[in-house]
């Protein structure tokens, strides 16, 4: 499933609890998510919706698992690329451990079926890139990497 899967592991300095909270404020993720935010009532089994600053809707799906400051799944589809959302749905795991003056973020993001060329899969892993990086960069100085995404309009 090496094509319908996407890894990326980050170390940020900051607190689990910090990292948490970057994650799930809608204010905060603007910030780091070109202008984009996530709509949640944060909790196992709720519905979300990732809107883009104009307020359409990105991506939609479902809370998995939703345990603070350490887990949170999302049941992810793409709404805007009719492409990807034929793929269906994907899942993404956002997992926080504890190190020494930092917080390890691991993102693993994969299709629940098998697809060896997912367009999704390639999406994201264009996409989380730039985002993490600017969610490090955001926490650890308080500046982004990049303002704009060059794919987001």
């Amino acid at each position: 499933m090496a094509g319908s899967t996407f890894v990326y592991v980050t170390y940020i300095r900051t607190s689990p609890e910090a990292l948490w909270d970057a994650l799930t404020s809608p204010a905060f993720m603007k910030q780091y998510w070109f202008g984009m935010h996530i709509e949640a009532e944060w909790k196992a089994g709720a519905s979300w919706k990732m809107l883009f600053p104009d307020g359409r809707v990105a991506d939609t799906g479902e809370i998995v698992a939703f345990d603070p400051p350490k887990r949170l799944a999302l049941r992810w589809r793409n709404e805007f690329r009719p492409e990807l959302k034929e793929e269906g749905y994907s899942v993404c795991v956002m997992e926080i451990e504890p190190q020494p003056n930092a917080a390890k973020l691991t993102v693993t993001h994969a299709m629940e079926r098998d697809l060896p060329d997912s367009g999704f899969i390639k999406a994201v892993s264009g996409g989380w890139p730039r985002i993490l990086s600017n969610l490090k960069s955001l926490l650890e100085t308080g500046q982004v990497v990049a303002a704009a995404h060059p794919e987001v309009h």
